[in-house]
């Protein structure tokens, strides 16, 4: 799988995000237990292995969502003594639970369609099957479409990652669908038992992709290049930053960690360099509202090596270079 990286949400006021957020996952867990309700109406009329290789995801889908519901309120809490950095690694999490639980299911429905391969089963009130699954795609739909804006607005990974078992669920419900209808309106039973096992393996890939990106973000991965030379584009927008480094990019949750240094004229006074900062910080705020900033001023060829493990002397392409 490629390393590139999505785009970066549009800015978004915090309160703004939060209710943004809050809504897409209440309605993933409504949807969620709508789903499970009809499909194990649906199932036990019917006994379709793809029907119930789809029941399984929506009870999953529940599980996962529920952990998203949760983090999401928890990683917006403000940052207190213990949590300096608040606490939006937390969404991370609830990406890899999410991840382990779409790999489970995958494996007990792949389980499932092999057997009943192995030994076909006529599919029952096949049109209690088919009518569910046309519900379950139209629902599904509309939430796959509240998490796009929720994400377009947020960047949020833990609604990323739910979008990312929805957008699966369509998939794997139109081959549910197809598998169900086969078998009911042809009695071609082991089309049903096909599409269940087409849906394990959707359901592994999808698996992959969002233990990957929560993987990278609790890893502290860097932001986008184009993000990081944006952020510099704007700190240079003031002729008195004569060039920046040590630019240091990480995400927690949907908020933003910048630092870097910048060189100021030597001779400034504390005011104005701590004015020059202060108007960098706002200009990206201006474009990310969700970020943490700290800009450190140095006096221009005559800083000598300092910042620590991670300090001087360590490579990043994404510097300025100095103003001539």
């Amino acid at each position: 799988m490629s390393d590139a990286q999505p785009a970066s949400p549009s800015p978004t006021a915090p309160a703004e995000a939060a209710r943004l957020t809050h809504g897409a996952t209440s309605l993933s867990v409504a949807v969620a237990v709508v789903l499970i309700g009809l499909k194990v109406f649906a199932w036990a009329a019917s006994g379709s292995v793809a029907l119930l290789a789809s029941l399984v995801d929506s009870s999953l889908d529940l599980v996962a969502s529920l952990a998203t519901f949760y983090a999401v309120r928890w990683a917006a809490a403000p940052p207190d003594e213990g949590h300096r950095y608040g606490r939006g690694k937390a969404v991370a999490f609830a990406g890899l639970l999410q991840a382990g639980l779409v790999f489970a299911s995958s494996l007990f429905v792949g389980w499932e369609a092999v057997d009943r391969i192995v030994e076909p089963r006529e599919v029952a009130n096949g049109g209690w099957a088919v009518a569910v699954m046309i519900v379950s795609i139209l629902l599904t739909l509309v939430l796959v479409a509240v998490q796009t804006r929720a994400i377009r607005k947020t960047g949020s990974i833990a609604v990323k990652g739910d979008r990312a078992h929805y957008a699966a669920d369509l998939g794997s419900n139109v081959v549910a669908l197809v598998g169900v209808g086969s078998a009911a309106l042809l009695g071609a039973a082991p089309l049903d038992a096909a599409a269940g096992l087409i849906v394990a393996v959707w359901l592994f890939w999808g698996a992959t992709s969002v233990l990957k990106e929560a993987a990278l973000h609790l890893l502290d991965r860097a932001l986008p290049a184009a993000d990081q030379a944006r952020i510099l584009e704007l700190v240079l927008e003031d002729p008195r930053i004569h060039g920046a480094h040590q630019l240091r990019t990480r995400a927690s949750g949907t908020v933003w960690l910048i630092q870097m240094h910048v060189d100021l004229d030597p001779y400034l006074t504390l005011e104005a360099a701590h004015e020059i900062v202060v108007g960098a910080e706002r200009r990206i705020l201006a474009a990310h509202p969700l970020a943490d900033i700290i800009i450190h001023p140095d006096p221009k060829g005559r800083a000598e090596p300092h910042g620590g493990a991670f300090g001087e002397g360590t490579a990043d392409e994404t510097e300025a270079p100095p103003r001539t």
